[in-house]
């Protein structure tokens, strides 16, 4: 082996090795520092572009999902509310029927259904979600149309058909209020129906939003998973590999000590 002064190659290769296995060590730290096999783009491009690229969507499903818990609310509230009023209707209709017997007191029947036609009206009014009135009022959209974005590119819209132009006056303490004498010529068939169409409506919406939540829930679940597994480190590998590391790292500098010292020997020819 032949030795110079002014350049110590075997020290100079030493001291590379020992970088080199310095970077790795880092590296393998790094990913069980943050759990993650991607810290920056340069480790994997596709891979970071495709894993940011799915975490995107998973973001915008779970707002979906978001919009689909509140529409689902939006349609209990309303089923709620519409469910009394039919039932009322219900005690109108029996009302109306007990004014034909000249028997009853037609008076108070038809106070009876004043009273019961202010409670509907009361409920068409104040029946609220997130003070956006539902079934009448300002705050009903003009088209009646409640839209939910249920998708990344799909809205899911929900109508509960007339229910803001429905009349009322009939039975209500408002307008033309009924007397004994009118009783006989009340009809309130129609408004049933169109509260019964409306409950039938919510029970489809009902329908294809569990069904839409479903999708979501496993799209999600689905996704996620992909992205953890494009993003997430193997820890029991990357420990293997810090441990393997550090006592690489540890050998390497003590051959960089000892090779960086050869060059000394050279004193000993001078003695």
């Amino acid at each position: 082996m032949a030795f110079q002064i002014n350049s110590n190659l075997g020290a100079m290769d030493a001291y590379n090795a020992l970088a080199k296995t310095s970077a790795q060590t880092q590296k393998a730290q790094l990913e069980l520092a943050s759990q993650k096999r991607i810290n920056s783009v340069s480790d994997d491009t596709s891979g970071y572009r495709v894993g940011k690229e799915l975490s995107a969507k998973v973001s915008l499903m779970k707002s979906a999902m978001s919009n689909v818990s509140s529409a689902k609310s939006l349609l209990s509230t309303a089923e709620s509310a519409l469910s009394s009023i039919n039932d009322l209707l219900i005690q109108i209709k029996g009302k109306i029927s007990a004014g034909t017997d000249p028997t009853k007191n037609t008076t108070a029947l038809a106070n009876d259904i004043v009273a019961l036609g202010d409670e509907i009206n009361s409920i068409f009014t104040n029946t609220k979600f997130n003070d956006t009135t539902l079934l009448s009022g300002a705050s009903v959209p003009a088209s009646s149309n409640f839209i939910f974005k249920t998708g990344e590119t799909e809205n899911t819209t929900i109508n509960f058909g007339s229910m803001n132009t429905l009349d009322l006056s009939s039975i209500s303490g408002t307008g033309s209020v009924v007397t004994g004498a009118t009783i006989s010529t009340l009809d309130v068939g129609q408004l049933q129906t169109d509260v019964q169409d409306a409950l039938g409506k919510i029970g489809n919406y009902s329908q294809r939003l569990d069904v839409k939540d479903q999708y979501l829930s496993a799209a999600v679940t689905n996704a996620q998973s992909t992205v953890d597994n494009i993003f997430g480190a193997d820890v029991a590998q990357q420990q293997l590999d810090a441990t393997k590391g550090n006592i690489a790292q540890q050998i390497s500098t003590t051959m960089l000590a000892q090779l960086n010292s050869a060059p000394q020997q050279l004193l000993s020819l001078f003695r």
